[in-house]
């Protein structure tokens, strides 16, 4: 299986239109986050996701934590998922995959040590798709993705290999490392920001020397 490519932090058409111009299979859009990059209003995100057309796909990524506030975020932007990008009350987990239908649920696992592994049992039956991501929600500031920083791929790869759903890997992904990245934690599909952009913009030549590396990696 091929692995798949998100990119996040996407902030315009003309940014969406290079990420897939480029092969990416997913488009995050960030919502309002407490600290981090990327961040562009819902009428923006509902703006971009009207434009794109499947087979690539759409993520809002929300900060909301209850259910209802996840709804509606998502009722407003119409993106294809929503990605949860805090650990939940697995309670409004629950409410969430029974008000929200059909509608693709993202839960983040930020991997700071190895109770990252506890959680799958808590979420994996409320969502489709677990993204490990190097965030540290209790921060002070919480840190809920786009730090650019890497975790422990040993853990990643151990809940790729124990996860009944399929996982996306994130954190500090690079055109020089994600060869490792997929081939050691063997994730469902990657994601980054950070690392594709120069000087907050999307840059197109980051772009394509990354995606040729994933797809390098794929063919070997």
């Amino acid at each position: 299986m091929t692995v798949k490519v998100k990119i996040c932090c996407v902030e315009s058409n003309d940014e969406a239109r290079l990420a897939i111009a480029a092969g990416a299979d997913v488009l995050g859009l960030v919502g309002n986050m407490p600290s981090g990059p990327g961040v562009i209003s819902d009428q923006d995100i509902k703006e971009i996701a009207s434009k794109v057309s499947p087979p690539v796909s759409t993520f809002t990524l929300t900060s909301e934590s209850t259910a209802e506030g996840i709804k509606t975020h998502i009722d407003f932007t119409k993106t294809t998922a929503v990605q949860i990008v805090s650990h939940i009350d697995p309670l409004e987990s629950k409410k969430l995959s029974e008000i929200l239908g059909d509608k693709v649920r993202v839960q983040v696992i930020h991997v700071e040590d190895e109770t990252a592994l506890d959680l799958i049992d808590v979420y994996s039956d409320y969502v489709d798709y677990f993204l490990l991501d190097s965030g540290r929600p209790n921060a002070a500031v919480a840190e809920l993705g786009g730090t650019g920083r890497t975790h422990n791929w040993e853990i990643s790869r151990e809940f790729v290999k124990v996860s009944p759903v399929p996982v996306f890997l994130a954190g500090g992904l690079n055109a020089e490392n994600v060869r490792d990245a997929i081939s050691y934690v063997q994730p469902y599909g990657v994601d980054l920001c950070s690392s594709v952009r120069t000087n907050g913009k999307l840059d197109r030549n980051k772009l394509q020397s990354f995606m040729r590396a994933a797809v390098q990696k794929e063919n070997k």
